[in-house]
């Protein structure tokens, strides 16, 4: 009988789903306070900081995430540097996130006028306080609509890290595919319950945008 099996496997899906959840959690905060760090490091830092960004950005952004989570779970254990397979996913979605956003962060950087900046400090605004109180929050506002994408786009990808046994939605996918041989049942279970996530995820950040940015985020 079709899906059958759904109901004994719904508590799999559900832990899946959870772990699919946090790592998405950790993946934002940590990527996007990442993002705002290099974004400014790499137009107001010291030269040297500013290329170790570029390379950094560059290498993230031109080799496969895959790639990225093997070196980081398999390759750092050679140097010493053993994690346990959540974290080593957290780490590597971390700074795969934080490569592409600080793109996106820096153009919003870039589109916020320059006067307003020379306005704050001649009225005896530190830099620091110019860049958290004015320039940042109009950065934010210019391209949450992106970075936005860009965590859905992660959340996504998140799948990836089932290859070092995580045991997130798609890992439990699998396990449930091997145990009942039903694979287009599985897949597509599972193929809905990402679409849910995603949707969700998305609302929630433009909900929560809104709040926190004021109107105008989409």
């Amino acid at each position: 009988m079709a899906f059958a099996w759904l109901p004994g496997a719904l508590g799999d899906i559900a832990r899946g789903a959870a772990t699919t959840i946090l790592l998405i959690a950790v993946t934002t905060l940590a990527g996007t306070f990442l993002s705002i760090l290099g974004a400014a490091g790499r137009r107001n830092g010291p030269v040297l900081l500013k290329r170790a960004i570029g390379v950094y950005v560059e290498v993230v952004r031109n080799t496969p995430f895959l790639v990225q989570l093997f070196f980081i779970f398999f390759g750092l254990p050679s140097l010493g540097i053993r994690l346990d397979p959540v974290l080593a996913a957290m780490l590597a979605m971390t700074l795969n996130m934080a490569a592409y956003t600080i793109e996106i962060v820096g153009a919003g950087l870039d589109a916020v006028p320059g006067g307003q900046t020379e306005a704050a400090l001649a009225l005896g605004l530190r830099p620091r306080q110019v860049f958290i109180k004015i320039v940042l929050p109009q950065a934010l506002k210019v391209i949450y609509p992106a970075l936005t994408s860009q965590i859905v786009i992660m959340m996504l990808e998140s799948a990836v890290v089932s290859q070092i046994a995580v045991r997130e939605l798609t890992y439990e996918a699998d396990m449930l595919q091997a145990r009942t041989f039903r694979s287009f049942e599985t897949y597509l279970v599972v193929t809905v319950v990402y679409l849910v996530l995603s949707m969700a995820l998305r609302r929630l950040l433009v909900t929560g945008g809104r709040r926190v940015l004021g109107a105008g985020v989409s």
